[in-house]
């Protein structure tokens, strides 16, 4: 879907937030994909697990708004009926955060470093470039061979900025 209203799903946070901060996200992923350009696959693997835990927009946006919204429902139930309003609020945020890609708690969430799934699976994807998961099963015998297809011979290793630009989902 391409209306600009309703941004594609991938794209919708990125394009809702300040390109300050999408830079800073951008060069921090390609700083640590280059920090691991000679590290050994154990450390690579470290830090794909260490990526498999960390949480995304999403997941911090739905956490906040489900504490913040539960907060709301048991004050509503115990002090005043007028906190009704704090869930309520709480559910349009999401909502327009579901269409839009935008709702008020994002710039912050985004300034504090948190980044959407499509960012940490291109540093997820890049360094297991680097690690070479995606050499084919036959690898090419020479290194001419190689540069023709785009991948590095058995004893090179991809560079951080081809393994980020290869995996630019």
């Amino acid at each position: 879907m391409s209306n600009a209203l309703i941004p594609d799903t991938s794209q919708r946070v990125p394009q809702n937030t300040e390109a300050v901060l999408n830079r800073r996200i951008r060069h921090e992923t390609e700083d640590r994909v280059a920090s691991y350009h000679h590290a050994s696959p154990g450390q690579i693997e470290a830090r794909l697990q260490q990526l498999d835990q960390e949480w995304d927009t999403e997941r911090t946006l739905e956490a906040n708004a489900a504490s913040i919204a539960f907060a709301g429902c048991v004050l509503a139930a115990t002090a005043d009926q007028r906190w009704i309003v704090v869930p309520l609020a709480v559910s349009a945020f999401l909502l327009q955060h579901a269409v839009q890609g935008w709702c008020p708690p994002l710039p912050l969430i985004r300034r504090l470093g948190f980044r959407t799934q499509r960012e940490i699976d291109e540093e997820r994807f890049a360094l297991k470039a680097l690690r070479g998961d995606f050499r084919p099963a036959s690898e090419p015998s020479t290194v001419e061979d190689s540069s023709a297809i785009g991948v590095p011979s058995p004893g090179q290793k991809l560079s951080p900025r081809h393994a980020l630009e290869s995996v630019n989902l």
